[in-house]
């Protein structure tokens, strides 16, 4: 990590979408912060050149987690060391189970915006994962889990039935009302992992603030998700992943397995339809169950491949996500958290995955 003093940053700086406004010459990185404001006085300038953008943001990864439960802190460590070469500063980590707070003192590691941990139907979500709860206990534990995470919590919205053979829901409409009402009165936002059909539209009713994977969009819950402003994280780098899973369930369970591949196959329809709806669409890679960290620039990629506009997908990574989690992005006085490339990401998404620089509270830290 460098300790140089001031950074010096110029060339083509992205503070936001609009290309006629959102574009500067340079910035300084002066005690952490940025400013535009030329410093005086200072001999130890570093200068960096290049297109500047925020430090990117993954919305929907697990720090402290693996496929097979919690992780010891070596590993959650480099996972958030991964994220952060990749440029990714900043991570809303969509349920967990071990506890990373020690990762907050640490100057040279993104910051995260945690979930708490996944509250799920008893035997409905991978095991060693969740709060594993009935329906009784779903405020309870939804008012733990706000107090514990960083403003969101994240429930388990549909998973397999073994009885059904296929993806079902989880939370009677009464449960997760309650529990939602519930979470709000305590200043939190909500979340679930939705793959089907059938589960959106009573989440979104019962005041549900975002749905991760949201595969299950059609022509009928479009409009509500619209409607409502319900946002989603459509980790289509995970979705990716569905044809294996398939092919690895169906001898047991052939009706789950022909759902997840029709899921699969329409999944680039489904997200350019919501964003052309104007649902809010947020990137988030789902990282650290069976997917490895550092997947941001795949997943702008991603939507770019779904007919989302690359300044448009770029802004679901940065700009936007930002502001959308309540974090800063490119502002006087914000901590200067951003990312140097070598060519223009808005020309050519591609560019995210070789950043030139990463700078993390003011000091090149790749």
């Amino acid at each position: 990590m460098s300790d140089s003093g001031v950074l010096h940053i110029k060339g083509r700086v992205l503070t936001g979408p609009d290309p006629d406004h959102g574009t500067r010459d340079e910035l300084w990185a002066v005690d952490g912060r940025i400013t535009f404001d030329r410093p005086t006085g200072t001999r130890d300038v570093t200068t960096l050149e290049g297109w500047v953008l925020p430090g990117l943001v993954d919305a929907h990864c697990h720090v402290g987690l693996d496929a097979h439960g919690p992780v010891d802190g070596s590993t959650s460590e480099k996972q958030a060391t991964t994220d952060r070469d990749a440029g990714a500063l900043l991570l809303r980590d969509a349920g967990s189970p071990s506890d990373t707070r020690w990762i907050d003192d640490r100057e040279d590691l993104p910051r995260i915006i945690r979930a708490g941990r996944h509250i799920a139907r008893t035997r409905r979500y991978i095991r060693n994962y969740a709060h594993e709860i009935e329906p009784e206990d779903l405020v309870a534990y939804v008012a733990r889990e706000a107090r514990r995470g960083d403003g969101w919590v994240k429930l388990v919205g549909d998973w397999i039935d073994r009885e059904t053979g296929d993806l079902s829901l989880c939370w009677p409409r009464g449960a997760v009302e309650a529990a939602i009402a519930e979470a709000h009165r305590l200043g939190a936002r909500v979340t679930a992992h939705c793959f089907a059909e059938e589960s959106l539209a009573p989440l979104v009713e019962a005041g549900i603030d975002c749905v991760e994977h949201a595969t299950g969009l059609t022509e009928e819950t479009i409009p509500l998700f619209a409607e409502r402003g319900v946002a989603i994280v459509p980790t289509l780098v995970n979705i990716a992943t569905f044809p294996a899973l398939a092919r690895g369930g169906e001898t047991k369970f052939p009706r789950w397995a022909d759902h997840m591949r029709r899921l699969h196959a329409r999944r680039y329809a489904t997200v350019g339809a919501a964003y052309d709806a104007g649902i809010p669409v947020y990137v988030g890679t789902d990282a650290g169950g069976s997917l490895a960290h550092g997947l941001v620039a795949q997943e702008v990629a991603e939507l770019v491949k779904a007919g989302i506009p690359a300044t448009a997908a770029l802004d679901a990574a940065s700009w936007g996500a930002r502001s959308w989690l309540g974090r800063p992005g490119l502002e006087e006085g914000a901590p200067a958290d951003l990312v140097v490339y070598g060519s223009d990401p808005r020309e050519d998404v591609r560019v995210l995955g070789a950043p030139r620089r990463v700078v993390l509270r003011g000091k090149v830290v790749r």
